[in-house]
């Protein structure tokens, strides 16, 4: 367990601008700073983060919290693993216990895969750098591709020995268990395994061997996957072996790189993609860090949104040869439905850019890129118009080919300025393109996105059924709701919980006289002498909290909550109870003044918690109303002097209200 005066201190230091920066891409908005959420797709930024008061907020999806929220949720953490990322963040000692083997086993299943993946990193580069065979063959491999030791170190390329079992021994001689080594994917069962039993080192081999290791990492830098490259020259060998889908490891959602890229993607706003890890590497080596690669798969739309998290402009840097402008092919419409800014560039002679970087200076490759980088339009234009000089069949489906791209482009403005500049290239009327363009958007509108692996739309859901999927669910009958006076309570008592009141009270011999007491004191008193507890679960787990905060002689505020430990409370107290208070704030800004609300809190607050009373009261009638019908005669009589009585009470209650009841 983390002591609380390093939670306190982490806290303090993760400055949620700063955690979340990592991130994404903030832009100033006023007082608050402004990006897209990276926690469901939008295209327009609603994801806002307030310094002043260390939280953030997706006006989109609702999600809210803290630094520590967020990456709770980002990364798929749990609290203490999201304290101990931002320690390390920011350079904190956590003093923590040696995890004893009985302390591993209670790990959760996602924390054990994720300590087998750094093990493995580890042993990986072990084996490369301090193995003959691995210095041979893996170090030698590296070397020969020009790769400085900077760079191995910076990607933490390793290597995996030509024994078929060595990993996996190694792993469990050291504590791992076998289970979690299946589940990673770094071992495999062998057929020797009688299902139902208990797996052992002796049905395990490794997934990897012979082979150069390079660590997949996710967006918080932790090791989620592994690329493993055959050095063999039998062509029956996969050249590449990737890690399968795991519980820690989404290909379609991690690109390669990122981890390290993001910060050079914000600064440059620009990001280059490229095919493989070999690629990324050696533009770092090259000195471009604003690199990622697609992680052995094809580009997926999730891939996209990470990059648009920190930049809307994307070059493609694919292969000159004909599977690299397939890939290209393919990536283009997935990029501009993205609303993305797509630039291309080819190599020569079939080069990538791990070959060409090797065949020039820095300087050249530099040069290279910053001349033959061409706006897709262009680029795709100039070469199919070279190729169909003279066959009018191709160059109007060439046209097609191009409209069609266009008409991706979710926006109007720059839709309108690529179907100008289509028209001066290829020498066709503009309403011409215009036309097909409309025709095209028309006809999509009614099918789902683009699918880059088969290159169709597949058939979207009628838009009956889309609204009917986004409705909620509307019980057939909600006679009593408690939420907006237990909400109000909340927020009464996180904002002005410290006021002293006078309230009228009685000694031991019955003497009236005024007493002095907190706001929350007397609002817990009147909860406690009612017996009332609150009917929404997450608004009781908030009052739970803050009655054990007052049991410690602390009046908690607004800040404790949207710090607090639990996500569901700090995401409810942002939501819920922030933004109400400031309502009433702002009201000042359209000339409209308010009274000051602390000047009358007590009234304020009677008023709530009668009406909150009332309304139990309701609840309690209408119960003994429906018990009226079913009970036997002789019991009736007891259930009409109960029903009686709450009546007469909630008749008290009123009069308080400043209600009349008609009757």
């Amino acid at each position: 367990m983390i002591p609380r005066n390093t939670v306190d201190k982490i806290i303090e230091a993760a400055r949620v601008e700063e955690v979340v920066g990592e991130f994404i891409t903030l832009k100033k908005r006023g007082t608050n700073l402004l990006g897209l959420c990276p926690f469901h797709g939008e295209k327009t930024p609603s994801f806002t983060v307030s310094s002043v008061k260390g939280i953030y907020k997706c006006f989109g999806c609702g999600k809210a919290g803290n630094s520590v929220n967020f990456i709770m949720d980002h990364l798929k953490l749990s609290y203490p693993e999201a304290l101990k990322w931002l320690a390390n963040k920011y350079s904190i000692e956590v003093i923590e216990k040696e995890i004893t083997p009985e302390e591993r086993e209670q790990q959760t299943e996602r924390e054990s895969m994720l300590i087998v993946m750094q093990y493995a990193q580890r042993y990986f580069v072990e084996m490369m750098m301090k193995t003959d065979e691995g210095k041979s063959i893996g170090l030698g491999y590296f070397r020969e591709r020009a790769l400085r030791e900077d760079i191995i170190s910076k990607f933490q390329l390793g290597y995996s020995l030509e024994e078929r079992s060595a990993f996996t021994h190694a792993a469990i001689k050291n504590g791992y268990q076998p289970k979690y080594l299946v589940k990673t994917g770094m071992s495999i069962i062998s057929n020797r395994y009688v299902e139902g039993n208990e797996i052992t080192q002796n049905d395990l081999f490794d997934r990897y061997a012979g082979r150069v290791m390079f660590p997949i990492h996710d967006d918080g830098g932790r090791v989620v996957a592994f690329g493993g490259r055959t050095l063999s020259s039998d062509k029956k060998t996969a050249k590449y072996i990737n890690s399968p889908e795991t519980d820690i490891y989404n290909k379609s959602k991690i690109l390669y790189g990122l981890w390290l890229s993001k910060k050079s993607i914000q600064e440059r706003d620009t990001c280059y993609l490229v095919e493989g890890y070999m690629d990324v590497i050696a533009m770092h080596q090259a000195g471009i860090e604003n690199v990622v690669a697609s992680s052995g798969t094809s580009l997926t739309v999730e891939q996209i949104k990470s990059i648009h998290r920190f930049t809307k402009n994307i070059v493609v840097l694919y292969d000159g040869d004909e599977a690299g402008q397939k890939a290209s092919n393919r990536a283009i419409p997935l990029l501009l439905e993205e609303g993305m800014n797509v630039r291309l560039l080819m190599f020569p002679d079939n080069d990538d850019p791990d070959s060409f970087s090797r065949k020039v200076t820095v300087e050249e490759f530099h040069q290279y890129l910053q001349n033959n980088t061409t706006d897709f339009l262009y680029f795709k234009s100039k070469k199919l118009k070279d190729e169909t000089k003279n066959d009018p069949i191709k160059r109007a489906g060439i046209i097609k080919d191009i409209v069609e791209n266009i008409a991706l482009i979710p926006d109007n403005i720059i839709r309108s300025i690529y179907i100008k500049e289509c028209s001066n290239i290829m020498e066709i009327e503009e309403n011409v393109l215009q036309m097909e363009v409309n025709k095209i958007r028309r006809k999509v509108g009614s099918k789902s996105k683009y699918d880059g692996q088969s290159g169709n739309y597949e058939p979207n859901e009628s838009k009956q059924s889309q609204v009917e999927s986004v409705l909620p669910e509307i019980p057939e009958k909600e006679v009593f709701n408690f939420d907006s006076e237990e909400r109000e309570l909340l927020r009464i008592m996180l904002t002005h919980g410290n006021v002293l009141i006078l309230i009228d009270a009685e000694d031991e011999e019955q003497e009236k006289h005024e007493m002095e007491i907190t706001l929350a004191e007397f609002i817990l008193f009147e909860l406690w002498r009612d017996e009332i507890s609150f009917e929404n679960p997450i608004h009781q787990t908030v009052l739970d909290e803050y009655i054990q905060e007052i049991s410690n002689q602390r009046i908690p505020g607004l800040q404790h909550f949207s710090m607090s430990q639990n996500p569901l409370i700090s995401s409810f107290v942002i939501n819920h109870i922030i933004d109400n208070y400031e309502l009433s704030s702002k009201w000042s800004t359209f000339g409209v003044e308010v009274t000051q609300e602390v000047s009358n809190i007590k009234r304020g607050t009677q008023h709530v918690l009668f009406s909150l009373k009332e309304k139990k009261l309701n609840a309690f009638i209408s119960e003994k109303q429906e018990l009226l019908k079913s009970v036997p005669e002789e019991e009736a009589k007891t259930v009409l002097k109960e029903i009686i009585h709450l009546t007469n009470l909630k008749s008290r209650v009123n009069k308080l209200l400043g209600r009349i009841v008609v009757k």
